[in-house]
């Protein structure tokens, strides 16, 4: 039962309307240590999957906790650790975005048919908070942190102030962000951002390796000391920086520093009240009719259709669309190759270390989509193959499917390549990488619609894996092998790429190579639709049996 603001609890259930924070608090703390131990008496590879990364976590947080007191008495030591813990703070903010299934109890909808209080129960939920690996990794880092900046009786007390009101802040937003999204985090849309987080941990490392270069060059830590000055004052970096201020004799602007924290405590605990009792209160969408009779044949008749060709070309684009962006696995595979697509050339400019050829790696990684066509429709095919009954039925089937790709990899291999070459300043050779790029993505198409009717194999729609058991074979034949016809096949544009660059006069023609990467691009994709199609319309038994054992 969903109970009103300001309303009394319903003793009816056992529960009498005495009941306080103080009592419900240790039953919810236990109810998360139950929740932990009940996951872990689960599999044998679910507890020895969680002591390992327990064990990596705590031995990395041993392994900061050593280098932040290392770093006592270093002049640039405040500004590690104000970063540290900002970017401590940045990842209690995300995590239960990407990670919403990671902890039941971020969920207070559970909660929701008890006779509880919501300031009750965030208390409760908060000190449960406490409770686990994370907490104990930041409980590290921000004592690394303290203790690196402290000097002096009246700086531990406040380091000790400082790092409890650092710690309930990290959490006290981690569960306010979630029970701001909880609606967005339990539907089919908010499970799928699990998959971007591959992605972020991606781009982290990258950003990390990035940052180290930079501070391994001259200047060192002394650069982030202007960052720091600012960051200083944003909870919950500003408990770290009242320490540094107290170190240095600065009671006022210590104290103002905690006060912040303090502020951003209650802020967020006010928040995260509201956002309980909202949910307490309102119905929810499963209880909701639909707004307007018709509205979903309107929204269907209407948006992505009307943009596609009539016919089956059309229908085809649609439906290779609509896999990608509802489809979770061929939505994380769509991620990764984007992620991946741009970082790599990018991050390499940013080094000073890359070449304006690294921007073909975009079209390369998309053009992988192509490949494994029919395994994300899994045991559905079958709907496909009862519409194919000749030749042109799958030609037009797979050049539906290649012109979805299109859709998605041209602007943005063209925009990877341009991005690259405005980052190198090497605007000259722009025609000559983007005509390679696109040789290589019509080659790509080309090899993938042959290999989806040559080698299919399943997508498991349950699990992590993306290949059925006994199938990784046909999955690295399809891959690789494909990936090296695709380059044997963009030959003849690349050895004229080389030609012109050789020879004396040839950079006045380099400007050639886009209409021409273009032209063959196309013509070799052509020709390998029409290779594919023959044997899609023979093997249609073997492909349904082939994508249908996930």
């Amino acid at each position: 039962m969903s109970i009103a603001p300001g309303t009394a609890p319903n003793t009816s259930a056992g529960v009498s309307p005495g009941v306080s924070a103080a009592s419900i608090t240790p039953v919810v703390v236990r109810l998360k240590l139950s929740l932990l131990r009940n996951g872990l008496r689960q599999s044998a590879g679910r507890r020895a999957a969680y002591i390992t990364s327990m064990v990596l976590a705590l031995l990395f947080a041993a392994l900061q906790l050593l280098g932040l007191i290392a770093l006592r008495d270093n002049e640039h030591a405040t500004a590690v650790a104000v970063l540290l813990v900002t970017v401590l703070g940045l990842g209690w903010a995300v995590m239960p975005l990407f990670f919403p299934s990671g902890d039941e109890t971020l969920d207070p909808t559970r909660l929701v048919m008890l006779p509880l209080q919501p300031r009750a129960l965030v208390r409760a939920l908060l000190a449960a908070s406490l409770v686990g690996v994370g907490p104990l990794f930041s409980l590290c880092l921000l004592a690394g942190s303290v203790i690196s900046v402290a000097h002096g009786g009246a700086a531990y007390v406040t380091a000790v102030v400082g790092t409890a009101l650092a710690l309930l802040v990290c959490v006290a937003l981690a569960r306010a962000v979630a029970a701001a999204n909880i609606r967005l985090l339990s539907s089919r849309k908010g499970r799928d951002l699990a998959v971007l987080s591959g992605l972020v941990i991606a781009i982290g490392a990258q950003l990390v390796n990035f940052g180290a270069q930079r501070l391994g060059s001259a200047g060192g830590l002394s650069k982030l000391d202007p960052a720091a000055d600012v960051l200083r004052w944003v909870p919950p970096a500003s408990a770290i920086g009242a320490v540094d201020s107290v170190s240095e004799g600065s009671y006022g602007i210590g104290v103002a520093q905690l006060l912040l924290s303090a502020a951003a405590l209650v802020a967020l605990l006010a928040l995260w009240t509201r956002q309980l009792t909202r949910l307490m209160t309102s119905p929810d969408g499963s209880t909701l009719q639909a707004a307007e009779p018709g509205a979903r044949e309107k929204a269907s008749a209407s948006g992505l259709s009307r943009l596609l060709p009539a016919g089956r070309t059309g229908t085809v684009m649609e439906r290779s669309l609509r896999y990608v962006w509802r489809d979770p696995k061929t939505k994380a595979a769509w991620v990764t190759s984007l992620a991946i697509g741009l970082i790599v050339p990018v991050f390499n400019a940013l080094q000073g270390t890359g070449s304006i050829y690294f921007a073909c790696f975009a079209a390369g990684m998309l053009g992988i989509q192509m490949y494994n066509q029919f395994g994300q429709d899994t045991s559905a095919f079958w709907m496909v193959a009862m519409t194919i009954s000749s030749t042109r039925d799958a030609y037009v089937e797979l050049r539906g499917r290649a012109l979805a790709l299109l859709v998605i990899t041209l602007p943005y291999a063209t925009l990877v390549v341009v991005l690259t070459t405005a980052m190198l300043d090497d605007w000259p050779k722009l025609p000559e990488v983007l005509g390679m790029s696109l040789a290589l993505l019509g080659a790509m198409l080309a090899t993938g619609a042959w290999s989806s009717a040559r080698f299919p194999y399943s997508i498991p729609q349950e699990g992590y894996k993306n290949v059925a058991p006994g199938q990784a074979g046909l999955a690295w034949i399809a891959i690789f092998g494909g990936m090296v016809s695709a380059a044997l096949l963009s030959a003849p544009v690349i050895a004229l790429t080389i030609w012109l660059n050789v020879t004396a006069d040839g950079d006045e023609w380099t400007w050639l190579l886009l209409p021409l990467g273009a032209a063959y691009g196309a013509l070799i994709s052509w020709l390998g639709l029409r290779l594919a199609a023959p044997r899609t319309a023979r093997r249609l038994p073997e492909i349904l049996a082939a994508v249908s054992k996930g």
